[in-house]
């Protein structure tokens, strides 16, 4: 009777490890895909800080762009996957901020949200929009004064497959901003 019992009950521990094992890939796979998600997204606020003080000290904002896709290097790949770009918007008094210059390096679409110089790709105004904090410290400044946006948007791709089973829940494109 006991070996009956014992013979009964031998496929239950390799059912329960399945399910288990199961379990921990998921969240393994998750752990791994969001961790590299945070640190690019880090990466990504060093970069754009870096830009635009590298900006407001350089004479120009393609060199600045190259600098920034090459002070990335490895940890996030900006010149297959993202896209940098650098914005310098002048106080024109009165309350006007343009845009007096512009580059950009990019690898996948991208448009920049502050604006565009007029007549690069078809631009019609140099118009600048900028966040109210940004507003307030550039209107403090003698006309004239420019402050420096850099932006990145990178494609993010998640090596695992626990993006698929998610569906929509992790972004495919990260965006970082910073105003100098």
């Amino acid at each position: 009777m006991k070996a009956r019992i014992n013979t009964e009950e031998s496929g239950q521990a390799l059912v329960e490890l399945a399910l288990a094992f199961v379990l921990l890939c998921v969240f393994v796979s998750g752990i791994i895909d969001f961790g590299r998600a945070i640190y690019d997204v880090q990466v990504m606020k060093n970069l754009v800080g870096e830009g635009s003080m590298m900006a407001s000290r350089s004479s120009s904002a393609a060199t600045t762009v190259q600098n920034v896709a090459n002070y990335a290097g490895s940890d996030i790949n900006l010149s297959t996957q993202g896209c940098v770009i650098v914005t310098a918007v002048t106080n024109q008094g009165g309350g006007v901020y343009q845009i007096t210059d512009q580059a950009s390096q990019c690898a996948i679409t991208a448009t920049s949200k502050v604006g565009c110089l007029k007549g690069q790709g078809g631009c019609q105004s140099s118009g600048a929009i900028l966040p109210p904090a940004a507003v307030t410290a550039l209107t403090t400044e003698p006309t004239g004064s420019s402050i420096y946006v850099t932006e990145i948007f990178y494609a993010y791709n998640a090596v695992t497959p626990i993006a698929g089973l998610l569906g929509k829940s992790m972004p495919s494109q990260f965006y970082s901003v910073a105003y100098y």
